[in-house]
């Protein structure tokens, strides 16, 4: 009778910056350690078409259920839609658990940070669970202070006096820049976050998507805190082509940006793009366009329709719904046909950032652009804009100093002279010179910790082996 597979079992958390990552970690272990893999995919609606393609070109020994859809109002906040739709879905969750069991050597399950409710289903068949979680050391280190924080501040956080230090990391942290879901005390989310992290106790270890020479301090820090669970640092996991995407005519997309790089300079570009989630107010769209007109700089920009309601309206899809190149200023498009390439709502960009030509990258912050950023060696501009994004720019810009930041007006708005500036700046300025040589510096670290006997490669293979070996 022929050995069963060792199998993991995968929840990622709707959305494709969730999704991708949870990809990412499984191909790992199926190409690296004989692991089959099983994704549990909760859904808000139906499936978006980017998704359904990532699910659809998954490889070998790497399996997907789609659970049941979940339908909201559409003025729930994401984080809630995200929490309540994996609440929603365990019923489902234990149906595939009854069948996996029954059929493979389930050794684990992976979820992610919204995903702990899960671990209760795990427990039921005696299966270990394990958080990935899927942004930075700093971030988790956060998160594990604020039920004491909580305790003890009866204001929001963005009015403490006094910024916040965290163990291992030398940047105090001032309230603005906690996460999102923390801002609003009152609102469910934030409940829901204190509640998550109660959570994360019962896990059997976390994994962290970063690497020993990118948070040493926070990194060693955690794993010395007598309360926390065991940290596997495992990154940079990322994508390695921006395979999934290729859908309502990307694929034409993705010929064209190759094909316009091509011609430009080496190092000449600026790649703009706020992820597969992020969208600008009307007002900032505009200021973004005539900034990037006055830099008068090389550029290649994933422009989407704008949205003033939310940061992340195409957090569930990543293509706008209506056509964003008529949010323009007018006359925008031609008078930059020379300067630049504007691409609606989607590039491939995995191979923009490793394409020669790409000189600097203008991003939201999103932790898996940050990680390929790091691996291509492309310096930043920060530009936030929800979730924790605000504590990665801290990160980049004043830990790591490997990322410019051009300074926000009262309302929010960032005003195109800033913008040009900041561009200026980081493509041709000293500052510019200094983080593109430390920002090379961490691409070096990036590559050993994946080598060979590299530092996460090293923690992966023990965690892998304690999985193997339990009982």
């Amino acid at each position: 009778m022929a050995q069963v597979k060792h199998h993991v079992a995968c929840m990622p958390s709707p959305g494709m910056g969730h999704l991708i990552p949870h990809v990412e970690l499984a191909k790992q272990l199926v190409l690296r350690h004989d692991i089959s893999v099983t994704f549990l995919v909760p859904t808000i609606g139906p499936p978006s078409k980017a998704i359904t393609s990532v699910l659809q070109g998954l490889p070998e020994h790497i399996n997907h259920v789609l659970l049941p859809p979940v339908n909201f109002e559409e003025d729930v906040k994401a984080e809630i839609q995200i929490v309540l739709a994996i609440k929603r879905s365990l019923s489902s969750v234990r149906d595939v658990f009854k069948s996996l069991v029954a059929s493979t050597h389930l050794m684990a399950l992976v979820v992610d940070p919204f995903g702990t409710d899960v671990f209760d289903v795990a427990r039921e068949f005696y299966v270990p669970s394990y958080l990935y979680f899927l942004t930075n050391a700093l971030s988790l280190s956060l998160l594990h202070y604020m039920p004491k924080l909580d305790e003890v501040i009866s204001c929001e956080v963005r009015d403490m006096e006094q910024p916040l230090k965290l163990p291992g990391f030398t940047i105090p942290i001032h309230g603005r820049d906690f996460p999102d879901p923390l801002q609003d005390r009152k609102n469910d989310a934030y409940r829901f976050m204190i509640q998550i992290r109660k959570r994360y106790s019962l896990a059997d270890g976390i994994l962290i998507n970063t690497f020993m020479e990118l948070e040493p301090g926070v990194i060693k820090a955690l794993q010395e805190e007598p309360s926390m669970r065991s940290i596997y640092p495992i990154g940079p996991i990322i994508r390695t082509v921006s395979d999934g995407e290729l859908v309502d005519g990307s694929e034409s997309h993705q010929c064209m940006c190759i094909r316009w790089l091509d011609n430009q300079a080496s190092g000449s570009v600026l790649f703009v793009s706020f992820g597969s989630g992020g969208t600008l107010s009307y007002d900032q769209l505009e200021e973004l366009a005539l900034g990037l007109e006055l830099s008068e700089q090389q550029f290649l920009w994933v422009v989407k329709s704008p949205d003033d309601k939310s940061a992340s309206g195409s957090f569930f899809d990543v293509h706008s719904k209506t056509d964003p190149f008529g949010f323009l200023p007018t006359g925008f498009l031609d008078r930059t046909k020379e300067q630049g390439l504007v691409v609606p709502s989607w590039a491939p960009q995995v191979e923009v950032l490793g394409h020669p030509s790409t000189g600097g990258f203008l991003t939201h912050c999103g932790w898996n652009s940050t990680l390929e950023s790091i691996v291509h060696g492309v310096p930043l501009i920060a530009w936030p804009l929800y979730a924790e994004q605000r504590l990665n720019a801290v990160i980049l810009s004043e830990d790591l100093n490997v990322a410019l930041r051009p300074p926000e007006y009262e309302n929010g708005l960032i005003k195109r002279e800033e913008i040009a500036k900041v561009i200026k700046g980081l493509m041709h300025g000293e500052d510019g010179v200094i983080i593109r040589d430390r920002m090379n510096r961490l691409k070096d670290a990036a590559a050993a910790a994946v080598s060979d006997g590299g530092s996460s490669t090293k923690t992966l293979s023990q965690l892998v082996h304690k999985w193997k070996n339990q009982n």
